[in-house]
């Protein structure tokens, strides 16, 4: 019975290796663009606040300066003001009547772009402008208008600072997406306000220039991650398709000595992957390889006594005399129970590792299995006049298994013991805890194993019988049951001297505890 292979190289320390990279592939562009609008966003509304600080102190100064100056020195000042800073000026009196307007002295500083003007890169320009407040929910922003009505009542920002006597600052947009700022401020102690109008085309200009910047940066990110992509797909793609020609040419068969490969340089799910496929061809082949062996040993075992049946059925007819009659027939019915046994036998090892494969496995007590099956034994006179004597150590004797297998183990072991102590000999089962194991000896006192032959005792239908005893009785294959339950259940059958020095021999069960 084949065990499985390489259990303890399917650990991978780098696990989620591979997961990290395509997320790190798929998510640093994404973060790039999302961080570079919400930074433009935010760079936009540092810009605006500045000039809203820059705004009010040249309202507050320009105010400072048009108080108790003649009416002709006001209007000089809003005519020098407005061209030095590219500002429309406008003066109302107490009762919110318009007096003066640096556009109506003079020529105007600036001028509106026309948008039906505009060419498509200034469209698709503001188009992006209008994207990116959408993204990051920006605040909607009142369109600017000139008022009809020339009055101060018909700018919010100038009534307010009327009534509460203060500087009012205010953001407006114009249709090409450049920000208008205007700043309110009472001129003097007569009730005289001033308007400051600016159009901050400077500030689009600075957040179209940065985004033009992020989007360069945008298309080097994106290169850099469809190269990463690709090298990735391909660290991904390559290592499969090698794994897939490699299980193609197993699924044939042509090539007996297939290698697939283990990459172990590799620590992720792909190296993970490419072992368990590995270890899966290994126990495969030896699997294919035991039963080729099982077939071959079940061929030549029961090859002997259907000869040896054959010849005492030839042989009968042509023999008359009575006593050598008799003597045939007891060969011909040896070799039938021998026959019959080995079937028995061969059928029960054919099926260990697809019933424990199958079957759910149980918290089975040892000691309570042991106690109960030399009980039967006893019950049931099979032992032959062989004591049988139980030392179970203190403390939990559990471990998880297929109860009817171990069971299987447990009378093997009993019955390779009995038959090879002496009629008056003792049988002694010891079950103890080892570290995370359960063990448990079945020791005889019999002729004992050689160290060069222990091994030999679990190949198949090898048997080493006492003088005297029938071979029919025995199959061989007991202990190779034996064993192979043992492995399938991740623990181990051994045989050893007696560890008191005595003659005889012990067979050593270790299994893993249960958790």
């Amino acid at each position: 019975m084949a065990k499985g292979a390489g259990r303890e190289q399917l650990t991978a320390t780098g696990r989620f290796a591979l997961t990290g990279r395509i997320l790190a592939v798929n998510i640093l562009p994404l973060l790039v663009l999302g961080g570079g609008l919400f930074y433009l966003d935010s760079y936009r509304t540092q810009l605006i606040n500045e000039r809203f600080k820059l705004a009010r102190i040249e309202a507050q100064i320009t105010a400072e300066a048009l108080a108790g100056a003649t009416r002709q020195r006001q209007e000089a000042l809003l005519v020098q003001i407005g061209k030095e800073q590219r500002m429309r000026l406008r003066m109302f009196d107490a009762k919110g009547k318009l007096t003066a307007d640096s556009f109506a002295l003079a020529d105007p500083s600036f001028r509106f772009n026309d948008i039906t003007d505009d060419d498509w890169e200034q469209e698709f320009a503001r188009w992006l402008d209008r994207t990116v407040d959408t993204i990051v929910s920006a605040e909607p922003v009142q369109d600017y208008t000139e008022p009809e009505a020339e009055d101060a009542n018909a700018w919010p920002e100038l009534a307010r600072a009327r009534e509460l006597g203060l500087s009012q600052v205010r953001l407006y947009d114009w249709s090409d997406g450049t920000p208008v700022i205007t700043a309110a401020v009472p001129v003097g102690l007569q009730g005289a306000t001033l308007l400051t109008v600016r159009n901050a085309v400077d500030i689009t200009e600075s957040v179209r220039a940065a985004r033009s910047t992020l989007f360069v940066a945008m298309l080097l990110v994106m290169a850099a991650s469809a190269l990463l992509s690709l090298f990735l797909a391909r660290t991904i793609v390559t290592p499969l398709r090698q794994l897939a020609k490699a299980a193609v040419r197993v699924k044939q068969g042509r090539d007996r000595e297939v290698e697939v490969p283990r990459l172990p340089q590799r620590s992720d799910e792909i190296g993970l992957l490419a072992r368990a496929v590995s270890d899966m061809t290994a126990a495969l082949r030896q699997r294919i390889d035991a039963v080729d062996s099982f077939a071959a040993d079940v061929a030549h075992e029961i090859k002997n006594p259907l000869a040896s049946l054959r010849n005492a059925v030839d042989t009968l007819p042509r023999v008359d005399d009575p006593e050598l009659r008799r003597q045939l027939i007891d060969i011909a019915a040896h070799d039938v129970r021998r026959i019959d046994r080995l079937v028995t036998e061969i059928a029960a090892a054919s099926r260990v590792d697809a019933e424990i494969s199958r079957a759910k496995l149980e918290r089975v007590d040892l000691a309570g299995l042991f106690a109960n099956l030399i009980r039967s034994r006893e019950d049931r006179g099979m032992n032959g006049g062989r004591q049988l004597v139980l030392d179970a150590a203190a403390g939990g004797h559990t471990v998880m298994g297929v109860p009817t297998q171990l069971e299987r183990v447990a009378e093997n072991l009993i019955d390779n013991a009995v038959s090879f102590s002496p009629p008056d000999g003792v049988v002694r089962v010891t079950i103890r805890p080892s570290g995370r194991q359960i063990v448990t000896e079945v020791c005889d006192e019999g002729p004992g194993i050689a160290p060069e032959r222990r091994e030999h005792v679990f190949r198949r239908f090898h048997s080493d019988r006492p003088e005297g005893e029938s071979f029919g009785n025995h199959s061989g294959l007991g202990l190779a049951i034996g064993r192979a339950i043992a492995e399938a259940h991740d623990g181990t059958l051994t045989a050893e001297a007696r560890p008191d020095g005595a003659p005889g021999a012990c067979l050593r069960l270790a299994l893993p505890t249960a958790s």
